[in-house]
C-alpha cells in the first residue's frame, strides 16, 4: 500500500521535495500540498489546501513533509504529529532550545517520527568519514572546521518576509549564515565528532557580522566546544568573490580529511598521499519510509539528534547582534536583484580560522 504524502511549503526547496515524492511512485502518493501560493503545474489528483490545518482536517495523511517558514516549523510538525501522521522537517528544525525541547514532548506523546532535513547526514561519505575517525586512522583528532564560502544576492534576502532576520512579529526565526544556508556544516561536524545530541555540547562562542543590510549574520566564525573536549570551529560568509562547494575539515595527528557534503566527495590527506572518493547518499524521505515499513531501520536524522545543533542556534539566538563591517572592507557588485557585497579578503580569513581553529578576531580579520 502506497504511503500517503502531504507537503507544506511548496516554494523554493519545498517544490524538491514535491519532487522527490513524485519521484517514489511504487513507494508513495502525493495526496495534498498545503500553501497559500499554490503551484499550477500539479499532477491531477493532488489535493491543494491554503493552510496545513485544512489539510489534516480534510485528507488522511501518513507523512507530512513540512519545508516553510523557520519560525513555523514546531507548530506544523506539532499539529501533523498530533494529527496521526510521521514527519519529515526541513532544517533549521526549531528556532530556540525552548522550541527543541516543546517538539520533542510532542514526538514523546504522539510516538511519530521525526526525521529532519539534514541530508549531509544520510552521506555514505560522512559516515564513512566517522567510521575512519573512530578507529584512530586520523590519529588524534585536534579539532574540525566547518567551512562556508557562499555568494547570496538582493534577490535571497528579498524573497520572503523572514529571510535574514533573527525575529519577525516577536517571534525567533534566527535567520543567519550559520543557522540556515550553511546549517548543514555545523551540524556535519557534530555528527563527525558524535556529538549531536542537546548535552553533548560544552560551550559556543560566536562571532557574528554582517555586510548586507539584515538583521542577522552573514559573515561569521563560531567555536563549538564538545563534552569530549573536541574544538568545532565554524567558518562561514554569504559575501564571497565566488560561490564555492561547502566543506567540513577534520584535522588529526596523523592525516587530515575534507569532505565536500553538497557532492558526498571525501579527500584524504596522510603525508604525501591523497585520495579521493565519491560516494553515494541515502535520500532522507526513502530512509523516513523505510523506518515506517520497519522501525528497526534506524532514521538518518532523527529530531533528537539535532539537539547539539539547536544548542549552537540558542547561542547565536542570544548574541549580541551582528557588528556591521566597515564600509571601507565592502566591495558591492551587481545591480539590482543581483547587487551583492564581497568583503576584503574574506576567503584568506576564513581560510586562516579554519587552519588555526580560531575565531576572526584570533587571526587578526580586520572587521573583527
Amino acid at each position: 500500500m502506497l504511503t500517503r504524502v502531504a507537503v507544506a511549503g511548496v516554494h523554493g526547496h519545498g517544490a524538491t521535495h514535491v519532487q522527490n515524492v513524485l519521484r517514489l511512485p511504487d513507494r508513495a502518493r502525493l495526496v495534498a500540498i498545503a500553501d497559500p501560493r499554490p503551484p499550477a503545474d500539479l499532477p491531477s489528483g493532488v489535493e491543494v489546501f491554503d493552510s496545513l490545518d485544512k489539510l489534516l482536517t480534510a485528507t488522511i495523511v501518513d507523512v507530512v513533509v513540512i519545508s516553510t517558514p523557520i519560525q513555523t516549523h514546531v507548530p506544523l510538525a506539532a499539529m501533523a504529529l498530533r494529527a496521526g501522521a510521521d514527519v519529515l522537517l526541513e532544517k533549521p528544525p526549531t528556532a530556540s532550545l525552548a522550541e527543541f525541547e516543546q517538539l520533542s514532548a510532542v514526538i514523546a506523546e504522539t510516538g511519530r517520527a521525526c526525521q529532519v532535513g539534514f541530508q549531509a547526514q544520510a552521506s555514505e561519505a560522512t559516515l564513512h568519514l566517522a567510521k575512519i575517525m573512530a578507529e584512530g586512522k586520523l590519529g588524534e583528532i585536534r579539532g574540525i572546521s566547518a567551512v562556508g564560502k557562499w555568494l547570496r544576492t538582493a534577490r535571497y534576502f528579498d524573497r520572503a518576509p523572514w529571510a535574514g532576520r533573527r525575529t519577525l512579529n516577536g517571534v525567533a526565526v534566527v535567520d543567519g549564515a550559520v543557522t540556515n544556508p550553511l546549517a548543514h556544516s555545523t551540524a556535519a561536524a557534530l555528527l563527525l565528532d558524535g556529538s549531536t545530541g542537546v548535552d553533548d555540547i560544552r560551550s559556543v562562542e560566536t562571532e557574528l557580522f554582517r555586510a548586507n543590510g539584515i538583521e542577522s549574520d552573514d559573515t561569521s566564525t563560531v567555536r563549538i566546544t564538545t563534552t569530549r573536549g573536541t574544538p568545532i570551529v565554524v567558518a562561514v560568509t554569504l559575501c564571497a568573490t565566488e560561490h564555492l562547494d561547502p566543506t567540513v575539515i577534520v584535522h588529526g595527528s596523523e592525516g587530515r580529511a575534507v569532505l565536500h557534503y553538497s557532492t558526498d566527495t571525501l579527500e584524504l590527506h596522510q603525508g604525501s598521499c591523497m585520495t579521493s572518493k565519491t560516494l553515494e547518499r541515502t535520500d532522507l524521505l526513502s530512509n523516513l519510509l523505510d523506518h515506517r515499513a520497519d522501525p528497526a531501520v534506524p532514521l538518518y536524522c532523527p529530531f533528537d539528534a539535532t539537539g547539539g545543533f539547536t544548542r549552537v542556534v540558542e547561542a547565536i539566538r542570544l548574541a549580541p547582534e551582528p557588528v556591521v563591517i566597515p564600509e571601507a572592507l565592502v566591495r558591492w557588485e551587481g545591480e539590482g536583484p543581483d547587487r551583492h557585497p564581497v568583503v576584503a579578503d574574506v576567503e584568506q580569513w576564513i581560510d586562516r580560522a579554519a587552519d588555526e581553529l580560531a575565531l576572526f578576531s584570533e587571526v587578526g580579520a580586520p572587521w573583527a
